[in-house]
């Protein structure tokens, strides 16, 4: 079971990282996001950070519903993210090293292409 800690942890160790002062975590590469905590809204309410819920950057709609449609215990969308190459983890439905694998994948994604060299030859932080 992996939580907040081991995502600020995996995103830290990828290069050239930077953390974004908030209520949770929120990571970014060449400042564009990549995981950061779940901003959960609700009708009449004011918003809450949920740090035991990450949104990874996907790539593509493609990506986002092979996850969505896959291991929906695992991954989730709401309205809000319609259309946005986003997803939802529910961190406590995966171990440190899934967790590691896509938040090193949603770096990766990110990443400029003079800066993904750096990631090195095994692609894995953890």
């Amino acid at each position: 079971m992996a939580d907040a800690d081991d995502v600020r942890r995996l995103a830290l160790a990828l290069p050239h990282v930077t953390e974004i002062d908030s209520d949770g975590f929120d990571f970014r590469v060449a400042d564009k996001g990549f995981v950061w905590s779940y901003p959960e809204r609700r009708p009449g309410k004011p918003r809450v950070i949920r740090t035991d819920i990450a949104v990874l950057y996907v790539g593509d709609e493609a990506e986002k519903q092979a996850l969505l449609l896959g291991e929906p215990e695992v991954f989730f969308t709401t309205p809000g993210y319609d259309g946005l190459p986003l997803v939802m983890l529910r961190l406590e439905q995966v171990d440190v090293d899934r967790l590691d694998e896509l938040v090193t994948d949603a770096w990766r994604m990110r990443a400029p292409e003079p800066l993904a060299g750096d990631l090195g030859t095994t692609g894995r932080v953890g």
